[in-house]
C-alpha cells in the first residue's frame, strides 16, 4: 500500500465513507513541510502536509491547535480531518480553503479582538508544541512574568548558549532577566488565546472574504504578544489596528513591552537562521536594558 492509499484509507475512516484521492497537485507548503491539493472521488477539496515519520509530533500538535481554534466564530479556521504516519511519511489532512491574500483589515481585527476574549485560567497550554521548526515550551504558569521568562526567552537563550554564542549574549540576557520584574511591572493580563506565530504568511482571507488563520503557535497568554508580531514583520493595515482597539483597547504601555515580545521571534529566528538575527536580538535587549 503507498502513503497515498493510506491517506486516503484514514480519511474515509475519519468521514465514515467510502473515500478514494483522484486527482493530487503539489502547492507551496512553506519550507518546513511539502504541501498538496486533493480532490476526492465527491469532489471535496483537501490540503494534506507531508514530512517525515519522526515529525509526526508536529502534525498532532498542528491538528489539536487547529481543533482548539474552531472555538472561535469570527475567524475562519482550516478544519483538522486527521493525521498520522504511512511509512517514512507524516502526514496532515485539512479542509481546504481557497484563500486570498488581500480582504478586509477591519474585519480581520476585529475578529482578532473577539479571538482573544477566550481566555484560561492560567498562562500556556496542556501541551507542548513548535513555532516554525523549534519546540516550544507551554508549561502551564499563573504569573505571566514566570511565563515569559522560564518558557520563552530562557529556552531560546539557552539554545543559543549551545550553538556557541553563550559569551556573547549571557551578560545582556542575565540583566534582561533580572530586568523583567520593572518591564512588567504590575502586568497581570488575561490569558488570552493566541495564534502564537501571527505573521502576514499566517492569515489569508476566504473566496467570501472572511479572515482565515492557519499554522497556529498556539497558546494562552498575553494578548500583546500577537499584537506585536503583527508588527514585527509588517503586513497588517492601519485598518487593522483602529478595528482592534475599537474593539478592545490596548494599554497605553503596550508599547513599551511590545519589543520585548517580539525578542522571543527574533531570538527564535537567530536559533534558525543565525547571525543576522543574532545582532538585531543583541540590540533589541541593549535597548530593553
Amino acid at each position: 500500500m503507498t502513503y497515498w492509499q493510506h491517506i486516503s484509507e484514514h480519511i474515509s475512516q475519519t468521514l465514515n465513507k467510502p473515500f478514494q484521492i483522484q486527482n493530487k497537485k503539489s502547492i507551496g507548503g512553506g519550507s518546513i513541510n511539502s504541501a498538496y491539493q486533493v480532490t476526492g472521488n465527491d469532489g471535496q477539496l483537501y490540503f494534506i502536509k507531508l514530512n517525515t515519520a519522526s515529525l509526526e509530533f508536529m502534525f498532532q500538535v498542528e491538528f489539536d491547535s487547529l481543533n482548539e481554534l474552531l472555538q472561535i466564530d469570527t475567524i475562519q479556521i482550516p478544519r483538522p480531518v486527521c493525521f498520522g504516519t504511512a511509512g517514512s511519511k507524516s502526514y496532515l489532512v485539512l479542509e481546504y480553503i481557497t484563500m486570498n491574500p488581500s480582504g478586509d483589515q477591519r474585519q480581520l481585527g476585529y475578529a482578532l479582538a473577539q479571538m482573544h476574549k477566550i481566555t484560561a485560567s492560567q498562562y500556556g497550554w496542556y501541551q507542548n508544541n513548535i513555532i516554525g521548526s523549534t519546540p516550544q515550551s507551554n508549561n502551564m504558569q499563573s504569573n505571566w512574568l514566570t511565563f515569559w521568562r522560564e518558557e520563552r526567552l530562557l529556552p531560546q537563550f539557552k539554545m543559543l548558549y549551545e550553538k556557541g554564542y553563550k559569551n556573547q549574549l549571557q551578560p545582556l540576557s542575565d540583566k534582561l532577566l533580572n530586568n523583567l520584574g520593572s518591564l512588567l511591572a504590575n502586568h497581570k493580563p488575561p490569558a488570552s488565546l493566541l495564534h502564537g506565530d501571527l505573521w502576514s504568511g499566517n492569515y489569508a482571507f476566504d473566496d467570501q472574504g472572511r479572515p482565515v488563520i492557519f499554522d497556529p503557535a498556539l497558546y494562552y497568554g498575553d494578548r500583546e504578544a500577537d499584537l506585536a508580531m503583527t508588527e514585527l514583520f509588517g503586513g497588517f493595515s492601519q485598518d487593522f489596528y483602529q478595528a482592534y482597539n475599537e474593539a478592545w483597547p490596548l494599554d497605553n504601555d503596550y508599547n513599551q513591552r511590545k519589543t520585548l515580545y517580539n525578542l522571543y521571534h527574533i531570538l527564535n529566528h537567530a536559533n534558525l537562521f543565525g547571525t543576522s538575527y543574532l545582532n538585531q536580538a543583541i540590540s533589541m535587549m541593549q535597548r530593553l536594558c
